[in-house]
């Protein structure tokens, strides 16, 4: 039993990368989540992978997004960003998953087989973790709950990756790292991406 989880928004405008927003306005942001959120659903589309979207509420949200037809669809739980990981990860294993992967929407360079990396180095490995540009991560993966790992975390600041890691060594956990990707929060974010890959959104 492999299960994907994704956390994602309802792209509702002035709802979405909020961060973004603030450099290129909420119109030009809300284009890039639709984008981000089209891209994340292609490169998840070949796993043959039970997948779960973890829906952050809003008062104007339809309780099921048209956008994921097909999907497992729940509200995320209340709580720190760390406190909706675990909650979604002890969910998924408490009804027999044994591999859980967890994504968000923000990352254009990640490809399916990224994701198909992680399942597979979860055979050999106790944690997967893809490291993002921002000093965060963009995957995560395990095969039990280790709670320390999503506890006591500046969530959405640079030394993320960093305490996750050392979280990970201290519980003596075989620890598998995927290529360092880069999350879209930002306009610099965007820029860089944009820059580095020679494509564009928006």
């Amino acid at each position: 039993m492999q299960h994907l989880i994704i956390f994602a928004r309802h792209p509702e405008l002035g709802r979405v990368k909020t961060r973004l927003a603030a450099d290129i306005g909420a119109e030009a942001a809300l284009a890039i989540y639709r984008q981000l959120l089209a891209h994340t659903r292609a490169v998840v589309a070949p796993l043959a992978v039970h997948k779960t979207v973890w829906l952050a509420e809003t008062a104007h949200a339809p309780e099921q997004a048209a956008d994921w037809p097909g999907y497992e669809q729940l509200p995320q739980p209340p709580g720190d960003l760390g406190q909706k990981m675990q909650m979604a990860f002890d969910h998924d294993l408490a009804r027999g998953a044994t591999k859980v992967v967890i994504i968000g929407t923000d990352c254009p360079g990640l490809t399916t087989e990224h994701l198909t990396e992680a399942f597979a180095a979860l055979d050999t490995h106790d944690v997967v973790l893809g490291p993002a540009a921002d000093g965060g991560y963009y995957l995560l993966g395990l095969k039990q709950l280790h709670a320390e790992l999503f506890r006591n975390k500046p969530w959405s600041t640079a030394t993320v990756r960093t305490e996750t890691e050392a979280d990970a060594a201290r519980l003596h956990l075989h620890l598998h790292r995927l290529p360092e990707l880069t999350d879209i929060d930002t306009g610099a974010d965007l820029r860089a991406w944009q820059l580095a890959s020679g494509q564009t959104l928006g």
